[in-house]
């Protein structure tokens, strides 16, 4: 999930598919939103944001933050990261960051994120999105 502060003073949110670590030194994220998305220039505007890594026990959050036109923030609680982008409660992990840079990459911008700061939780099963279902993560028998 990616969440921020639009230039409004707006809590806005969007549920991104791709996303990974792009670079160490500098540290940089990247994800990938689609560019019929109308709540991606509300966060780019913003020049900053946070990626919220939900937890197994977050479905239900996300398919709501998942559809267009709803109050995604209606009852869902946060607290602000230090750029005041919003970390969503019960989060597994967060990293708070600047817009770096956006290119375009077919029907989707590559967007890529300098890393302010970033926490974990305690540990727990992600969510992940996978042949159009939400699921989690089952590790093998003898992996460590």
């Amino acid at each position: 999930m990616v969440t921020a502060i639009d230039p409004c003073g707006v809590p806005a949110a969007m549920t991104v598919g791709s996303f990974t670590s792009a670079s160490l030194d500098p540290p940089l994220i990247a994800f990938l939103p689609d560019k019929s998305s109308t709540t991606w220039p509300r966060i780019e505007a913003a020049g900053r944001f946070c990626i919220n890594v939900l937890g197994a026990h977050q479905a239900d959050l996300c398919r709501i933050f998942a559809q267009r036109g709803t109050d995604r923030f209606g009852n869902a609680e946060w607290r602000a990261a230090s750029s005041g982008s919003p970390v969503l409660r019960d989060v597994i992990a967060w990293i708070d960051c600047d817009l770096y840079r956006v290119s375009e990459a077919g029907d989707h911008f590559l967007v890529l994120g300098a890393v302010r700061e970033m926490a974990a939780g305690e540990a727990a099963v992600p969510l992940i999105f996978h042949g159009g279902a939400l699921g989690h993560f089952q590790p093998l028998a003898g992996a460590s």
